[in-house]
C-alpha cells in the first residue's frame, strides 16, 4: 500500500525567539510532522539545536517530532533525543563507520529509525541496512543550511530506493529545496515525507495554512493523476 502523504515543516526556518509558537501554528495550520534539523558545525558547516531544544519543545508538539542528527559522531547523542521526545531519529550514512549499529540502538531506544543520504552519497551505501530502518531521507540539497536551491539530479535516487525498499514499509522522505513546483517532482519518483522550510514559513505565521496547502496540493496532483 502507498504511504500516506506527510508535510513536515522545518523549524531550522523558524524564529528561534518563539519556536513553542512556531510549532503550536504549523500543526494549526495542518503540518503533519514537525522537522528538527540537528546541526553540528563539523559534520555540516553550521550550528542549529541540541537535544534540550528537542525537549523544550516537546510539549509543544501534539505531532511526530521527526530529528534529522546532522553530526558526527551521532552515537553518543542518540539516547539524549530518544529522552527528549523524538519519534523518529534519523542519522547519516557518512557520519560513522557503523551504521547499522546505530540504527540498532535507535531501534533499541524504542524509536523509529532513519537513514540520510547526501546528494553525493549512492543509494547502495544503504542496501544492507533497509531491513532496520523506518525512514530513508534523500537530501536534495548539500545539508548545512536552508533555502538551498533543489538539486534535480537525486530524482533518480528517490527512485532507486523506493525500487529497492520493494513492499517494506518504509517512508522515504526528501529534503532540501521542496516548494509547490517541486513536490511532485519528488512525490512521482516516490517519497512520501517532503520536508519544507522556506516555502512554509515566508509570509510569516498568517501565510503557514495556505503555503503547506500549496506543497501538500501539488504534490496529491501527482497522485490522483
Amino acid at each position: 500500500m502507498p504511504r500516506p502523504l506527510i508535510i513536515a515543516p522545518s523549524v531550522l526556518s523558524a524564529d528561534y525567539a518563539r519556536l513553542g509558537e512556531e510549532v503550536r501554528a504549523l500543526e494549526a495550520a495542518g503540518a503533519d510532522w514537525i522537522h528538527f534539523d540537528v546541526m553540528d558545525g563539523h559534520f555540516v558547516p553550521n550550528l542549529s539545536f541540541g537535544a534540550g531544544v528537542a525537549a523544550a519543545l516537546r510539549p509543544h508538539c501534539r505531532t511526530h517530532l521527526d530529528a534529522h542528527l546532522m553530526i558526527a559522531p551521532a552515537d553518543p547523542y542518540l539516547e539524549g533525543f530518544a529522552k527528549a521526545g523524538a519519534d523518529t531519529i534519523t542519522v547519516h550514512a557518512e557520519a560513522g563507520p557503523h551504521l547499522h549499529r546505530s540504527l540498532q540502538a535507535i531501534r533499541a531506544l524504542g524509536k523509529r529509525a532513519g537513514v540520510a543520504l547526501n546528494p553525493g552519497t549512492p543509494e547502495s551505501a544503504i542496501a544492507y541496512v533497509l531491513d532496520l530502518v523506518d525512514l530513508v531521507l534523500v537530501m536534495s540539497v548539500n545539508p548545512g543550511f536552508g533555502g538551498q536551491a533543489f538539486i534535480p539530479a537525486i530524482l533518480p535516487k528517490i527512485a532507486a530506493v523506493r525500487t529497492m525498499l520493494g513492499g517494506r514499509p518504509v517512508d522515504i522522505e526528501v529534503d532540501g529545496g521542496i516548494a509547490p513546483d517541486t513536490a511532485p517532482q519528488v512525490v512521482a519518483a516516490g517519497a512520501n515525507v517532503l520536508v519544507a522550510g522556506s516555502a512554509v514559513f515566508r509570509g510569516g505565521p498568517s501565510a503557514y495554512a495556505a503555503n503547506i496547502a500549496a506543497i501538500r496540493a501539488a504534490a496529491q496532483s501527482v497522485l490522483t493523476v
